[in-house]
């Protein structure tokens, strides 16, 4: 079970570094948010150092969702869902498989560059650090919850637009907590430790009720 559960990561992870994908555009697409948004805002270094952990969780949530709806319709598509079915390994496993493949792609990286792109937005470190922090414990959640969508899209061609209408509702709660938690560590009312000990449990919630649903999904599917 392990040997199968290791062998689909890597097998996600090559396929990802060798064609691009989601990670790389969900950067960019990252990046493009953050950078346009003090344009549109103007030169009040207060107001974007006030909104930045909220615009960087926002961008995050959104650039997720690019590449989502491939998690499991290019399986589909080339008959690899099939062999994964009739694998001995429960498919629950394999979908936690690709769902690490998929965090580790796209939500890791996001969360490694939020410092970064904090600058633009005159983050100090500390809100900085916060926002990475929350980031790295949140979006496991994000991948999670997005799987269930991916799965129930599978089969259809293109799914994307409808797989946001069915995910982004899920993923409020932890967007609301994530930029609370966020928030806290720069001044808020609120003791940090507090939301984001909610936005862990949020996420390994997910994870559970996430790939059981995923896997349902993906087999009434087939």
């Amino acid at each position: 079970m392990t040997r199968a559960f290791l062998a689909l990561v890597l097998r996600d992870l090559r396929l990802a570094a060798r064609v691009g994908g989601s990670g790389a555009m969900g950067l960019v697409f990252f990046l493009m948010l953050v950078a346009v948004v003090p344009f549109a805002l103007g030169p009040d270094l207060n107001l974007l150092a006030r909104i930045g952990p909220a615009l960087l969780w926002f961008s995050a949530v959104l650039a997720t969702l690019i590449g989502l709806d491939r998690l499991f319709q290019t399986d589909v598509e080339d008959g690899a869902i099939d062999l994964i079915l009739s694998s001995d390994t429960p498919l629950e496993v394999l979908v936690v498989a690709k769902g690490v493949a998929h965090w580790l792609t796209t939500g890791l990286p996001l969360a490694l560059c939020a410092p970064l792109f904090g600058l633009l937005l005159a983050l100090t470190p500390g809100a900085m650090l916060s926002v990475a922090a929350t980031l790295v414990v949140g979006t496991p959640a994000l991948t999670f919850i997005g799987a269930v969508g991916a799965a129930l899209t599978a089969s259809l061609g293109r799914g994307g637009l409808l797989l946001a209408i069915l995910v982004m509702p899920l993923m409020v709660p932890t967007l609301i907590f994530g930029v609370s938690a966020a928030s806290a560590a720069t001044g808020g009312t609120i003791a940090f430790l507090t939301p984001f000990l909610i936005l862990a449990a949020l996420s390994l919630v997910a994870i559970v009720i996430g790939t059981f649903a995923a896997a349902a999904a993906l087999r009434q599917a087939a």
